[in-house]
């Protein structure tokens, strides 16, 4: 029995940047479910890695499309082209964020107009605009998601400007269900534990919060990036069809504590 119901389902992933990015292991997962996936890039160097990572899997089984999140014409011309494609999209995952490593790494109040809001453009806009252009595509319902993190939430040492973005984005996710609810479509986050990716290392504490999750979380160890990908299956398949505007922490229970 297909619960999952998946299978030949066309999947828009954006944000593989490499073999660690939570992007690909739900790219991953969803192969095993046996959708169909259209990968979006920005660079050539995105390009490259991404058909690496690609080269065991059968060519039928997904398509590659160049999309720059911080273009409207690119991304208009991005989902236009996917859209007459493959004419229907059942799901999006919506895997992008970005700020510059200056306001990361300096005092949040030294924060720059541009670094601003270039991370909330890259990070939060671009999940509305992706949700605005594959709407017309999700004729059968369709289920969108995005991943979070707990310094949306709260203060955590390092992340910044980015933590302002995924609060954003989470209102995001709040406002996108309640508007395009009445197409049938979903929209969902998942605020993933402290996950070994490449843009976790922009974060001068990570390894610290490493460790803190370890010894406080309910569960006493950090995540895989394995589970954070089966939940987000979940989210893009039948078994969640009653859920839309939740931000969903798959963190070994860490983001419930009050420490």
């Amino acid at each position: 029995m297909d619960i999952l119901q998946l299978k030949d389902k066309n999947v828009i992933v954006m944000g593989v940047a490499n073999d660690r990015s939570i992007a690909w292991h739900i790219s991953k997962a969803l192969f095993d479910a046996e959708a169909h996936i259209i990968f979006t890039y920005r660079k050539e160097r995105s390009l490259s890695k991404l058909t690496k990572l690609l080269a065991d899997y059968d060519d039928s089984r997904y398509s590659i499309v160049q999309c720059d999140v911080n273009s409207d014409d690119s991304m208009t011309e991005a989902f236009t082209s996917i859209g007459e494609k493959y004419g229907t999209i059942q799901g999006l995952v919506h895997s992008v964020a970005f700020a510059h490593a200056e306001d990361l790494k300096n005092r949040f109040v030294e924060t720059s107009r541009d670094g601003y809001a270039f991370a909330q453009d890259t990070s939060a806009y671009s999940l509305i605009k992706a949700a605005q252009l594959v709407r017309p595509y999700m004729t059968e319902g369709g289920s969108i998601i995005t991943m979070s993190y707990l310094g949306a939430e709260r203060v955590l040492d390092g992340y910044n400007v980015m933590g302002v973005a995924k609060a954003a984005l989470e209102a995001n996710v709040r406002y996108l269900a309640s508007d395009i609810g009445q197409d049938n479509i979903r929209v969902n986050a998942i605020s993933a534990g402290a996950i070994k990716t490449l843009a976790a290392k922009g974060v001068p504490s990570f390894n610290k919060i490493l460790n803190k999750i370890e010894e406080a979380a309910p569960l006493r160890r950090n995540i895989t990036p394995q589970e954070v990908a089966n939940m987000s299956v979940v989210m893009l398949s039948a078994l969640s069809t009653g859920v839309t505007g939740e931000v969903i922490h798959v963190d070994a229970g860490y983001s419930i504590l009050g420490i």
